[in-house]
């Protein structure tokens, strides 16, 4: 991988700041960050992102629809490996995204999608070690809440520790979620992406969560809705665009269905999923043709907000990142 600038230090707050309020860091620009959030729209207009995430969801899409094949026919093996393969070109594609997104996001020399392919698949199990590195914390954090109510049955004592237990479940089960939905989950690949390593990444994952799990809540939730907000117009673009295909199909091909049946593919479905009753047979290579363009246009759909979302938390975390002076991990 070319060399990266190191975003686990930053120089973001200046010596006096820190002398001024020790232990404290700089105050956080929300305007900025905010900006910097919304800006990932223009992540549509990747093309080599989404050439990648379109490929790998091609590709998972395709091995998926083959194991539901392999389990209707009983083969539970292939079935099996099936899912996991496409599973494993899911994520591992959505890596390779996410690095050409970072590349772009931090300023750097933008590397090739098959050396940003090459990059996810070195560095990937990181990802996955810092999430079971979190949900082991989070399986301790469950067991250590139990053993609270285990003492609270205990006679005499149980009653007045339980006063203690039922805020700090709901305290500390809230704070779990919050960090789960806010850090975690969208923040775990963003960190690795810019290069930490898998310890590394552990660390900065507990420090976002102690130190900027306010704002970075905020963040995701904007981020949420500008999702949110692409995903809906690109539903609306090919609810439209779709019917008045599939009308202008029955009209000038002569195609005698109804429309829903020429605009299945712009929703996920296959033909398998088209109830063949009344339908009359020179219609069947129009429908199979709508069905594998609609195919493409669904994933095209379904690319976009994806994409503006892993745009979205690498600007996240960079604007996290800069907020504060990080020690070295």
């Amino acid at each position: 991988m070319p060399d990266q600038p190191n975003f686990l230090t930053s120089d973001a707050v200046e010596p006096s700041e820190s002398r001024a309020f020790p232990g404290a860091g700089a105050r956080f620009d929300w305007w900025q960050a905010l900006v910097r959030v919304l800006s990932s729209i223009e992540a549509v207009r990747d093309g080599r992102a989404m050439y990648v995430l379109l490929a790998a969801f091609s590709g998972a899409g395709l091995t998926l629809a083959m194991a539901q094949s392999s389990f209707g026919r009983g083969q539970m093996n292939w079935a099996i490996g099936q899912g996991a393969a496409a599973l494993f070109i899911a994520f591992y594609g959505s890596s390779a995204a996410g690095l050409l997104l970072m590349d772009r996001a931090m300023g750097r020399p933008s590397r090739d999608v098959v050396q940003a392919v090459e990059d996810a698949l070195g560095i990937g199990h990181r990802v996955l070690a810092i999430l079971l590195v979190m949900g082991l914390s989070a399986t301790a954090l469950a067991g250590g809440l139990l053993g609270l109510y285990w003492l609270s049955g205990l006679p005499k004592i149980g009653p007045w520790l339980f006063v203690l237990v039922v805020p700090l479940t709901v305290l500390v089960i809230g704070l779990a979620l919050m960090a789960g939905v806010a850090v975690v989950a969208p923040l775990t690949g963003p960190i690795v992406w810019a290069g930490a390593t898998s310890w590394e990444g552990v660390r900065l994952v507990f420090r976002l969560i102690r130190e900027r799990l306010l704002q970075a809540g905020v963040l995701i939730g904007g981020l949420s809705l500008a999702t949110g907000l692409v995903g809906a117009a690109s539903s609306v673009f090919v609810m439209v665009g779709g019917r008045v295909m599939a009308e202008a199909s029955v009209f000038v091909l002569g195609v005698q269905v109804n429309p829903e049946v020429l605009m299945a593919g712009l929703f996920g479905y296959g033909l398998h999923s088209i109830n063949a009753a009344g339908i009359p047979k020179e219609a069947y290579p129009y429908i199979s043709a709508a069905t594998v363009g609609g195919g493409v246009v669904f994933a095209l759909a379904l690319v976009m907000p994806t994409l503006v979302y892993l745009r979205g938390v690498c600007e996240v975390y960079l604007a996290l990142m800069a907020a504060d002076k990080l020690d070295e991990v």
